[in-house]
């Protein structure tokens, strides 16, 4: 009976709390370095939410094991809104089937309240390569089983599961060389040592610009409008799509008021000159959603890279 009174209390006290909210300082958990894409894209919303929400949004960094710390330290956080995570495709989709014994479910433990910013990203090669096109690349591959390797910025990274993902849906076979991080990945591809890289726009540009890096497809299954005459790999290849999204997320079981008032901030925030513009020097695409359609995205991400991780079997434990 006492259990019953004190659900009871919870339920009819909580919109009561949600229009409270927020009474103190919010804190954004990053589960990277300071200084990293992640990181520098929590910043840009930083104060466009703090002037909505009325409360301090408080950046709190804590990197470690790919984001699995960071995000585990949010999921085990109350569900009072007081804490919460920005996210992106690799802690909160790929690492579901990467790790079999992750500390938390990508799914289950969280209540997404929207995503912040969707980037593709970028297959380029070095302009010695000989390669000049998504076609060039396939036909090289199917020419000859040795002729091509990619880098990645490490195992289970976002540019290590794209790339197997162009080999299967291809039909070649590429070689796999892992980095410890985007810039030797970078310096090796500017030097001809790998074929292929999918990178990141923030790390691209300047070598694109300088004509050092040619690009020859966007990964996802539209043109984006920060590089409209790059044309989609999907355009060669159909069907072709990766997006890597970043986006903030509440512990489960957040009250679901709490959540809409966080997404409303967060549209609203999205939506303002100062992050529109933030947002696209970092070559990313200003994005907001509802509840729903991200969790709906997380869902369908983490299926679909479990099938890709699974093919090409990759453990990170």
């Amino acid at each position: 009976m006492r259990a019953l009174l004190l659900l009871l209390t919870f339920v009819f006290a909580t919109p009561a709390f949600a229009q409270g909210y927020p009474e103190r300082p919010i804190r954004v958990i990053v589960p990277y370095p300071a200084g990293g894409s992640t990181d520098i894209l929590a910043r840009a919303i930083q104060q466009p939410l703090t002037e909505i929400l009325g409360k301090p949004i408080v950046i709190e960094n804590k990197p470690g094991a790919g984001g699995i710390i960071g995000t585990t330290e949010a999921a085990r956080s109350a569900p009072d809104g007081y804490t919460i995570v920005f996210g992106n495709l690799g802690p909160n989709a790929l690492n579901a089937s990467l790790y079999k014994k992750l500390s938390y479910d990508p799914v289950r433990d969280f209540a997404p309240i929207s995503v912040v910013a969707e980037m593709p990203l970028l297959l380029v090669t070095a302009p010695s390569s000989g390669i000049s096109s998504v076609a060039d690349v396939i036909a090289r591959g199917k020419k000859d089983a040795d002729a091509l390797t990619y880098a990645s910025v490490g195992l289970g990274s976002a540019s290590h599961v794209t790339g197997e993902l162009f080999k299967r849906q291809a039909g070649i076979e590429m070689r796999h060389v892992p980095y410890r991080g985007g810039a030797p990945a970078t310096t090796d591809t500017l030097a001809g040592h790998v074929s292929i890289y999918f990178i990141t726009p923030l790390e691209a540009l300047g070598h694109m610009q300088a004509g050092a890096l040619k690009p020859l497809g966007v990964s996802t299954l539209t043109r984006t409008s920060l590089f409209p005459d790059i044309p989609t790999i999907s355009e060669t290849l159909p069907g072709f799509d990766v997006v890597v999204w970043f986006g903030l997320l509440a512990p489960a079981g957040t009250p679901t008021e709490i959540v809409a008032k966080l997404n409303d901030a967060v549209v609203r925030a999205v939506a303002t000159s100062q992050v529109q513009e933030a947002l696209k020097k970092l070559g990313v695409e200003p994005k907001s959603s509802t509840s729903s359609t991200f969790a709906a995205t997380i869902r369908a991400d983490v299926e679909k890279w479990a099938k890709v991780v699974s093919l090409a079997k990759i453990k990170l434990d």
